[in-house]
């Protein structure tokens, strides 16, 4: 290993999701970089998919979690483990994602030359549209209690193409200084789903951190595979519960107030974008 690929580990939290997982672990197979370990974090599922898993990829650690701690809880478990085996560089990664060869390296590389980034997120497109955004930056505005993925949903080009210091950094993928989450106090694992990565985001911005959109690491991302679909009403009671949730706990009062006000409209604005894309429009 060269002194410039120092060990970083990508996390994989898997719940009763084999097949997508072991998708997503084939094409961690194609990454080139000699300092990348790959673990998978099981979270309690009761299909056997840590069996599967390791029947498929045998090289991989695999741990395994007596229950199911959410997404925010399996990262933690798993970077646990990656601090203690010496990573210097963590890779959270949805299970529901495909990577292109190359994306480790430009994500890491920013974090091993600028002490003032704590994270690094990729560009991600749809994997169903796969010339579409899924994230491309993230906008965070406490005051109104807006959040939102930028470029979401429109055409990949050039104006996607240039790297930033973004608001927050998607859970979907996302690259941390392990001293850097430490300092931050990971992920607060009260979030069930949704919003902890803007939480986890939020802090580390407080603590003097900034977070770099990287546009040359690239990821596809197979949106809502586990979480009933884009409009799914387990989904979007989760996800507006812990929005506010979030909102409550970094005292965003006004943006609770709009939050709540405009929550119809962006229910309507939101199915009506949905649906357009699912037509092809």
């Amino acid at each position: 290993m060269s002194d410039s690929e120092e060990t970083v580990f990508v996390i994989v939290v898997n719940w009763n999701n084999a097949s997508d997982t072991v998708r997503c672990l084939q094409s961690l197979s194609s990454v080139d970089y000699s300092g990348m370990r790959v673990m998978v974090v099981d979270n309690g599922s009761t299909d056997g998919s840590a069996g599967h898993i390791w029947h498929h990829f045998p090289q991989h650690e695999i741990l395994e979690l007596k229950s199911n701690r959410g997404f925010g809880g399996g990262c933690n478990a798993g970077h646990k483990v990656a601090l203690e085996k010496g990573a210097r560089y963590v890779v959270f990664l949805n299970n529901d994602t495909v990577v292109d060869p190359g994306f480790l390296e430009p994500l890491i590389a920013p974090l091993r030359e600028r002490d003032e980034l704590a994270a690094t997120v990729p560009r991600i497109y749809f994997m169903t549209r796969p010339d579409r955004i899924w994230y491309a930056g993230g906008e965070v505005n406490l005051l109104t209690g807006r959040i939102a993925h930028r470029g979401i949903r429109q055409p990949d080009g050039k104006r996607f193409g240039f790297p930033f210091e973004t608001a927050y950094a998607t859970g979907c993928c996302l690259a941390v200084r392990v001293s850097d989450f430490n300092d931050a106090g990971g992920f607060d694992p009260s979030f069930s789903m949704y919003a902890e990565d803007v939480d986890l985001s939020l802090r580390m911005q407080e603590g003097g951190k900034k977070i770099l959109y990287v546009p040359a690491s690239k990821v596809w991302h197979r949106v809502s595979a586990s979480g009933g679909g884009e409009l799914g009403l387990p989904r979007l009671w989760k996800k507006n519960r812990s929005i506010l949730r979030l909102l409550v706990k970094h005292r965003a009062w006004s943006g609770i107030f709009f939050y709540l006000l405009l929550a119809p409209f962006r229910l309507v604005q939101g199915a009506t974008a949905v649906h357009d894309f699912t037509r092809g429009e």
